[in-house]
């Protein structure tokens, strides 16, 4: 029990820093294209992380490397970019929220794990309780939005259940070199060629990007990949909720935004729902 514990813990951080990209961002990184962030926050903490553990890919694992990176890393982001540019902040995090509804499916058709009603119902709490924390009630949808962002809950649903089915024979922190390495690679090209010229970095500029990609890349995709192998589907995936929950905390702290009546309701069904999620793989 000590262990399960732990492993949530530990797992439960990355979701947590997760959700402190768009402070991040929005505070350190203005004038950063969003595509140029997502390359430039997995490639060199990819890079840095191959230079310590020294490894490559061997036999199949290079193509399972860049499936894993594809759909993990280059993939969800860009799709969450799309959502991001199309749907307002709300519409698109609510949407990016059915990502551990879809585990649950994915997980019993590719890893054969039960279908239990209770992680079902964990996951659609936790959806209700994020449309409570970051819809707006004028919130318009896009078509073309609200299919990026299924795209990209699906492709890091997808690319989560494959890591937990393939189980590398090496440590976490060299499986994660090489999805992020290869995912900041498959990033690269569509930054050339889409995107304007990435600007000189101010010192404030560095500290953002310090703080997203040894931080929320290279450490807390160590701990994400760590408890994919070790916890239940449906009870890692539950632990995303953390991300949008965090994102409104920290604004509500540091930016000045209120927390109004339903936004605490949510919160409260969040917690509800990673709860029962919890429960169901007990």
């Amino acid at each position: 029990m000590k262990t399960n514990t732990s492993d949530l813990a530990s797992t439960a951080l990355a979701p947590v820093v997760w959700g402190s990209t768009y402070l991040v961002t929005t505070q350190f990184l203005q004038g950063f294209s969003p595509m140029s962030v997502a390359m430039l926050r997995a490639l060199p903490a990819g890079l840095i992380l191959l230079a310590i553990v020294r490894e490559l890919p061997r036999g199949d694992w290079w193509w399972r490397s860049l499936v894993l990176g594809a759909l993990n890393i280059a993939i969800f982001l860009s799709m969450l970019f799309v959502a991001a540019y199309r749907l307002p902040g709300g519409v698109a995090g609510t949407v990016l929220a059915a990502q551990p509804l879809i585990v649950v499916f994915l997980a019993s058709f590719i890893l054969s794990s039960p279908l239990r009603p209770l992680a079902i119902a964990g996951a659609i709490i936790g959806m209700g309780g994020v449309a409570l924390l970051v819809l707006t009630p004028n919130a318009a949808l896009d078509p073309i939005g609200i299919a990026a962002g299924l795209a990209g809950a699906t492709s890091m649903a997808l690319g989560g259940t494959l890591a937990r089915k393939w189980q590398p024979p090496v440590s976490p922190l060299t499986f994660t070199s090489w999805q992020l390495t290869a995912g900041g690679l498959l990033l690269l090209p569509a930054v050339i060629v889409f995107d304007h010229a990435i600007p000189i970095p101010t010192a404030s500029n560095l500290l953002g990007l310090v703080w997203l990609g040894l931080i929320g890349a290279a450490l807390t995709y160590v701990l994400w990949f760590r408890g994919l192998g070790r916890l239940a589907p449906s009870a890692a995936s539950s632990l995303l909720f953390f991300s949008p929950l965090t994102a409104v905390l920290l604004g509500w702290a540091f930016l000045g935004q209120t927390l109004t009546a339903p936004q605490i309701a949510g919160i409260g069904l969040v917690i509800g729902s990673i709860w029962l999620s919890q429960r169901a793989s007990a």
